[in-house]
C-alpha cells in the first residue's frame, strides 16, 4: 500500500470558553477540519493527502491551529477563508503559505539541541 504523500491535522481541543489561552475548538477548528476534508475529497486527494481532527496542538494562543507533515509546517489564525489557499498551494503544490505560517520562534515546543 502506498504512503500518503502529506498529512494534515487540525487540532479540534476544546479548554472552555473562559480558558485564558483560548482554544482551537472555539475559534472555529471542527467546521475547518470538515471543510478540509470535504474539499480534500473533492479535490480527488482522499489516497494522496489524510486530513485528520487532532487533539491539544499545544498553539492554543494562535488557533485555529493545524500542522502539515511532512513538511512540519504550523499554521496559525486559520479560517474558513483559508481552506482553499492551503490545499491548492501547500497540499496540491507543496509551497506554505507564508501569511498563516507561526514562526519557529513562536511554537511552544522544543528545538531538537534542547532535547
Amino acid at each position: 500500500m502506498a504512503k500518503f504523500q502529506r498529512h494534515l491535522f487540525v487540532c479540534t481541543n476544546d479548554r472552555g470558553a473562559e480558558h485564558p489561552r483560548g482554544s482551537c475548538a472555539h475559534a472555529g477548528a471542527c467546521e475547518l477540519a470538515a471543510e478540509f476534508k470535504r474539499k480534500a475529497f473533492e479535490r480527488g486527494l482522499k489516497r494522496i493527502v489524510r486530513v485528520n481532527k487532532a487533539g491539544c496542538l499545544d498553539q492554543c494562543h494562535k488557533g485555529a491551529a493545524l500542522v502539515v507533515y511532512p513538511e512540519a509546517v504550523w499554521y496559525g489564525g486559520v479560517t474558513l477563508e483559508d481552506v482553499d489557499e492551503i490545499i491548492d498551494r501547500h497540499l496540491v503544490g507543496g509551497a506554505a503559505v507564508e501569511r498563516l505560517v507561526i514562526p519557529d520562534e513562536e511554537l511552544t515546543g522544543k528545538a531538537v539541541e534542547e532535547v
